[in-house]
Order: structure tokens, then C-alpha cells, then sequence
């Protein structure tokens, strides 16, 4: 077998750090009686959104979620009152998710159990220096290949 290259290594890496991060901080929010980490996964994106809404396939290609997979979840977080569907004015094949009110409480709820996995697990792996190194790194990788810009803070959400 070939020796694997720098760029390989570093991105099995990534996606194993990923899935494992996600795991943990899925079951940690589970535990608390939070919602899911997929759920607080589009609860952010639409509060880090202009007006805190965006377009369905924006909302898809900000997440994990295939377009009718995207459909899918807002219709059952739109039964459970975390976002509502706003239809488009100029063109009625176009649909908005919108965060609620009861969205934002969601994610207020989750936050500190959220963080507490971004600093014990994620954080102590890098100090203060490393952690702006991988965030600059990140933030090149999402804007060259096209991702949504901005949205990113440190303060918590919502």
C-alpha cells in the first residue's frame, strides 16, 4: 500500500475528530434533555442567517441535509414550533425556514451544554493561539469552496 500524503492524513483526521465531536456533543445534549445535535445544527445556521432565515436549498447546503432531507426536518421542527415556512412573495416555489421564538429558546437551552463539549473535548486538544490558527485554516477551507460566509461567532447564540 502507498505511503498516505500529508493532505490525506490530515484529512482522515478530520473527519474522525469530526464524527467523534459530533457523537459526543449529540449524546451530552441527548443526556440534558436538549435537542439533538441535527436539530441544533439548523436551529444555528438559521439564527447566524440574515433576519435568521434562509431559503430552503440555502438552508440544505449549509447543513448535512440533502434538499428533501432538509424538507423533511423543517417540516417536523415546524410541527414541533422551533421555525415556521414563509412562502416566497415573487416566486411561489420558493419556501423560507424562519426560527421562532421557541427555536431560539431551544438553543439558549442547549448552549451550555453545547460549550461545555466544545471546551472539554474540542478545546483542551489546542491552545489559545492553535485554536485562532484552526479557525483561520477552517475559515479559508469554507470560503473557498463556496460556503456561507460570516455566521461564526464566539458569542453564544441566539
Amino acid at each position: 500500500m502507498p505511503r498516505p500524503r500529508p493532505r490525506q492524513v490530515a484529512w482522515r483526521l478530520f473527519l474522525q475528530a469530526h464524527a467523534l465531536l459530533t457523537k459526543r456533543v449529540d449524546a451530552a445534549l441527548l443526556a440534558a434533555d436538549c435537542i439533538s445535535f441535527d436539530t441544533y445544527d439548523v436551529l444555528i445556521t438559521l439564527a447566524e442567517a440574515p433576519d435568521q432565515r434562509l431559503r430552503m436549498s440555502e438552508l440544505a447546503g449549509a447543513t448535512f441535509f440533502s434538499n428533501s432531507g432538509i424538507s423533511r426536518r423543517v417540516a417536523r421542527l415546524e410541527k414541533e414550533g422551533f421555525l415556521r415556512r414563509e412562502g416566497c412573495e415573487n416566486d411561489g416555489r420558493v419556501f423560507y425556514a424562519v426560527l421562532t421564538e421557541a427555536g431560539r429558546e431551544a438553543l439558549r437551552e442547549a448552549w451550555p451544554v453545547y460549550e461545555r463539549v466544545i471546551e472539554e473535548d474540542f478545546g483542551k486538544a489546542m491552545n489559545p493561539s492553535e485554536t485562532r490558527d484552526l479557525a483561520k485554516i477552517l475559515g479559508s477551507l469554507v470560503d473557498g469552496l463556496g460556503g456561507p460566509s460570516g455566521g461564526a461567532t464566539e458569542e453564544p447564540p441566539v
